[in-house]
């Protein structure tokens, strides 16, 4: 996408261009023994779970994954992507057994169609700017995502670190001047570590995952915008039992562990 130049205020900036965008895609991560397809294109496994869930929920989901499999010896078959697309997919029909979305806007979306149980909110998370290892573009804070000369991406405004960075700009009253606006945190956060741009915000979580690659910034304004993740059990399962089982797990001790170590915080 070529180079933005807003100057209406940063929350009908962003917010405007979900307009032009296409739906975010959801991508896949193939977890140890699970399995992992796009949503919609695949049956729920026997004597299995299928569970769609938020590209940031990658990492931890896929540790979690493993150890509800040695539990209880039920395969877990995961899709990861954007909360938005996955919520649609959900009311399409698409099937599964669990769903883990970014935020609460796009669980509703399912709930409000009839097709998920009662949700729980089990983390939350919040945005950290990241730059490529060395921060080569010497980004110090927000400020630098209105600088023309930088190259800056975010994600798109209809999912949901999208909907997170119109609250942080519009908190800090900047316009950003983004040249890319990205399908999911994931993409977000490739884009830094492959040095296509000098900045991006992403979840705290996401620089953690990234490791050496990426550096985080810490930015005051984050705090306007926490994202509290909920999940719920999924109305069409076809295994109730093992999806709840799945759901008992991730708010366990055991499963709270490993999302705490991921970076997430309590809800």
């Amino acid at each position: 996408m070529t180079r933005s130049r807003w100057t209406t205020p940063a929350l009908g900036a962003v917010a405007g261009l979900a307009l032009l965008l296409p739906a975010a895609c959801g991508t896949s991560s193939e977890p140890g023994s699970s399995t992992s397809t796009g949503a919609g294109t695949s049956a729920p496994a026997a004597s299995g779970v299928t569970v769609l869930a938020a590209a940031s929920l990658t990492e931890a989901f896929t540790q979690i994954g493993k150890d509800y499999e040695a539990k209880s010896g039920q395969k877990v078959t995961f899709s990861f992507g954007s909360s938005a697309t996955l919520a649609t997919q959900i009311t399409q029909g698409a099937p599964a057994d669990v769903f883990a979305a970014a935020s609460p806007a796009t669980m509703k979306t399912v709930t409000d169609a009839g097709a998920g149980g009662t949700p729980v909110n089990f983390v939350s998370n919040t945005l950290e700017i990241a730059v490529p290892a060395g921060n080569p573009g010497k980004v110090t804070g927000l400020a630098d995502f209105a600088d023309a000369d930088k190259k800056i991406a975010i994600c798109a405004p209809e999912v949901p670190c999208g909907a997170a960075a119109v609250k942080v700009f519009a908190a800090a009253k900047i316009t950003p001047k983004p040249d890319t606006l990205e399908q999911d945190v994931k993409a977000t956060l490739a884009k830094v570590s492959s040095d296509e741009v000098d900045a991006a915000l992403v979840y705290k979580t996401d620089v953690v995952a990234a490791g050496t690659k990426v550096e985080g910034i810490n930015f005051p304004e984050s705090a306007q915008a926490v994202n509290e993740y909920p999940i719920a059990t999924l109305k069409e399962s076809k295994n109730a039992a093992g999806a709840q089982g799945f759901v008992d797990f991730v708010l366990s001790s055991d499963g709270q562990a490993v999302l705490i170590k991921a970076g997430f915080a309590k809800p």
